[in-house]
């Protein structure tokens, strides 16, 4: 209930941000005609629809189970993750595109003057609230979906400024500035697409998780006092949470009763990573002859947060 609420509260801030920078933006571009605040007045407008797709998809993903969605709804948050992207691109190549063809012509638009500056100062101080909000909120929740937004808004910043080049050098006499800024937030915007991607599609087709997270899993089953060894490790992604598979290595003279309650603490306990959704976990007792080197746990064993071998 708490992951619900928090990121719901997240997807209403960014959607009523958005929507009061597309017209501050939006009412600079339409009396001054600057290529460079329409093409952030732009950003921003694809930045509100995306944002109430994501608020609209997380309504999905923050459902509760159901009988035909056993492990909840949350595996559809990186498709929504790539939908955001495929819009960001659209908006990216369509301002790449203006900016080009005012070039190419020497059309140039009309100076944004000292209220663009504050306007486009105001956005990237927003954005960076926005950024580390979205971020945080989305590292602390699991989300690639407020993930996705917060490394868009930090993006923004570097849109900003640069569009705030445009407008400063069309007061100067340098009305070129204008598009090339222009073109470079378009660059920009393509770039945040390109990172969206890149993050969501390993949750799409059940990549490993980062080496640190499965050195973790290794190294909690370990932990238990009567868990010799461990093979066969398997942890993948399916949607943005981890399914874990593993053999544990005991003594083969414990009861069944015993060996359960071990299974039963090895499963608990790699549950309790935040990342990780089902565990599922063989025992090996010693006399069937099952223990086995595997040196990819060995080395697991001995790894530490900064990459070292933990010596």
């Amino acid at each position: 209930m708490e992951r619900k609420r928090a990121i719901r509260r997240v997807g209403f801030v960014v959607l009523a941000a958005n929507v009061l920078l597309v017209v501050g933006k939006g009412g600079v571009w339409w009396t001054t005609g600057s290529l460079a605040l329409g093409s952030e007045a732009v950003n921003s407008l694809a930045d509100a629809v995306y944002s109430t797709i994501i608020l609209g998809g997380l309504y999905l993903t923050t459902k509760p189970p159901d009988w035909e969605h056993p492990h909840g709804h949350e595996r559809i948050e990186p498709f929504i993750s790539l939908f955001v992207a495929v819009g960001i691109f659209a908006a990216g190549g369509a301002i790449l595109w203006r900016s080009t063809s005012s070039i190419l012509t020497g059309t140039y638009g009309g100076s944004a003057g000292t209220l663009g500056v504050v306007v486009l100062v105001v956005a990237a101080a927003a954005k960076y609230v926005l950024y580390r909000y979205c971020y945080s909120v989305g590292r602390e929740q699991n989300s690639p979906a407020l993930v996705a937004a917060g490394v868009d808004n930090r993006n923004d910043i570097l849109t900003a400024g640069a569009a705030l080049v445009g407008v400063v050098g069309g007061q100067f006499g340098y009305p070129i500035l204008d598009p090339l800024a222009a073109m470079v937030v378009s660059i920009g915007i393509v770039y945040t697409g390109y990172e969206i991607v890149r993050d969501n599609v390993n949750y799409l087709v059940g990549a490993a998780p980062p080496e640190y997270l499965r050195a973790l899993i290794v190294q909690t089953a370990l932990s238990h006092p009567d868990v010799h060894g461990a093979h066969d490790v398997v942890a993948h992604y399916v949607g943005p949470e981890i399914d874990v598979s593993l053999h544990i290595e005991v003594e083969g003279d414990m009861t069944i009763t015993e060996a359960h309650d071990i299974e039963t603490w090895v499963v608990q306990a790699i549950r309790n990573i935040d990342e990780v959704d089902d565990v599922f976990v063989h025992i090996d007792p010693r006399e069937l002859g099952e223990w086995k080197e595997d040196d990819e746990t060995e080395r697991y064993t001995m790894f530490s947060p900064d990459g070292g071998d933990g010596r």
